[in-house]
């Protein structure tokens, strides 16, 4: 993981090379992905969290702590802005809004395994025509893995969408460094966008209520722990399950 993230972040927290790692007789502890009582007296010498512990009630309280752990090398900040600068053109008072559309896997995951939608076009119009009402000249920046459906999906006519990476897939890096230098974001579902939104520490719309209720999506997650309580939820249109086709 530290060999991952070093190159974006400059990270100083201690890292177990991974021969110690190996070495040591850990006991896995499963997490749900909420914070639980039971979780503050956890025993045993050398304990390794499992799971997906993705929920700001893990770690909300320790915000500042996070955002400066988490701060990107001078060389990603400058290509960032550099990039963010290049989009504004003659637009004086620009807000950049970060866009991050997951599709890859969960295209089919979502609805074949937890009975859930991605995002569609009309989730994504609706996120973008909140920001034009309130903002006087919006920029959107898109990431995603998968490019080719938001270049077919997201209308670009009135000149202020922008498709990262010239509307190729750019490297993970480089769009979450995008993402987060914009003063706002548009995620869709998965950790990905989360951590955007909340790296970029601006207003976050987030695709709200994407699974039927009788989801087992539901027991590994919890909306209200997953979403911070001051992100704006649109809901995602569930008739495609109903009527058994997916996008």
């Amino acid at each position: 993981m530290h060999r991952q993230l070093a190159p974006l972040f400059r990270i100083t927290l201690p890292v177990v090379s991974s021969d110690m790692a190996r070495s040591v007789p850990w006991r896995n502890y499963g997490l749900n992905d909420w914070m639980s009582e039971e979780y503050r007296h956890i025993e045993g010498k050398y304990v390794r969290l499992t799971g997906y512990p993705c929920s700001w009630t893990f770690y909300d309280h320790l915000r500042q702590e996070i955002l400066q752990e988490f701060s990107f090398h001078d060389h990603i900040k400058e290509e960032a802005n550099r990039y963010l600068a290049g989009l504004r053109g003659q637009r004086r008072n620009v807000t950049y809004v970060g866009v991050h559309v997951r599709r890859g896997d969960y295209v089919q995951v979502m609805p074949q395994v937890w009975k859930g939608v991605v995002a569609d076009k009309a989730y994504l119009e609706k996120a973008m025509g909140y920001f034009r009402a309130k903002y006087q000249e919006p920029v959107f920046v898109v990431t995603s893995n998968g490019m080719e459906w938001c270049r077919e999906n997201i209308d670009a006519s009135r000149g202020d969408v922008y498709f990262s990476g010239d509307g190729k897939e750019s490297s993970p890096g480089m769009d979450f460094a995008l993402l987060a230098h914009c003063n706002h974001t548009i995620m869709t579902i998965g950790t990905f966008g989360i951590w955007a939104g909340y790296l970029a520490v601006g207003e976050t719309i987030y695709l709200a209520n994407y699974t039927l209720p009788d989801s087992p999506f539901l027991k590994i997650l919890k909306p209200a722990a997953t979403f911070l309580p001051k992100w704006i939820g649109i809901d995602a249109d569930l008739s495609p399950l109903r009527s058994g086709t997916s996008d």
